[in-house]
Parts: structure tokens; sequence; C-alpha cells
């Protein structure tokens, strides 16, 4: 019976503690690598060893995508462009797609960058609306889309060929 109560005691120890907030903490060799090579980031977005983020050096953001497995960024030809501003980010599982939303000019727009022909395209929305907020499933054939229409606020699903 005492030894029952102590498991248990260690046990409920382990719960409380182990998963208090003191237990996480950012992984110190991807993070100290991510900081110096960028003043800032924002609009995280992860895949299976994937992350993709708005990076920001010298005033100016860049889509960018790194391969956690050995912290190196992976070169995204033709995905920014100098009068555009992108709102939203979300990478596949694979980091093969990258579904973003850019403000350019007046317009936002919904596009889609294929890693593997290094082809931007852009995505209509129908019925027309201003999308906001993206995310892409695991494979990267579904996209989920925030869109406003008339002062109302949408989920577009999408599906990729």
């Amino acid at each position: 019976m005492r030894q029952r109560f102590i498991t248990s005691a260690l046990l409920l120890c382990f719960v409380v503690f182990g998963c208090s907030q003191n237990g996480i903490r950012p992984m110190s060799r991807v993070g100290a690598s991510l900081r110096r090579s960028a003043e800032s980031r924002r609009l995280p977005s992860m895949g299976q060893r994937w992350l993709a983020s708005l990076a920001n050096r010298n005033g100016r953001e860049r889509v960018e995508l790194i391969d956690l497995s050995n912290d190196t960024p992976v070169p995204l030809n033709g995905i920014d462009q100098a009068d555009s501003q992108t709102i939203s980010l979300s990478v596949s599982g694979d980091g093969q797609r990258i579904a973003l939303i850019r403000q350019r000019e007046e317009r936002t727009e919904l596009m889609l960058y294929r890693r593997n022909v290094s082809a931007l395209q852009r995505l209509p929305i129908n019925p027309p609306g201003v999308p906001r907020s993206v995310s892409l499933d695991g494979n990267g054939r579904l996209l989920a889309v925030q869109v406003s229409r008339r002062g109302r606020w949408d989920v577009d699903l999408i599906r990729l060929p």
C-alpha cells in the first residue's frame, strides 16, 4: 500500500512539474541560428522539417524557408517581389509548397509558390473577396483561406491540383 502511494505521489509530481511552463523552452541551437540570420522574424509556419517565416534584414522582409535538419535556408527564387508585402503564409509538410497572401498596390492576392519549379501563381477567389489568412494542409493539397466578403468573414477550402 505504501509503495503504491509513493509511486502515485512521484507520478503526480512528474506530471505537475514536468508539464509546467518551466519545462517548455525554445530549441537553443535552432533559435540561435534563426536570430543570427535575421533582425526579426514573424508569421512562422511549420512543415515536417521546415520552418517558413518572414525574415527582416536591413528593413526588408522576405519569405524564408529553413531546413531544420541542418539549419540552412532554402532558395525561394521568385517568391518575393519588391512592390508587395506578405501578410500571411503557410508551408506544406514536405516544404514543396508555400501559400501566401500578399498586399500589392491596392490589391490583396492569394498566391501559391511551388518550390520544385520556382513558380509563383495567383489563385483566384470565387466568389470574389479579400483574403486575410491562409493555411495549407500537410500534403499541400488543401488550402483554407479566411476571406472577407461584404463585411463578413468566411473560410474557403480550396483543393489544389
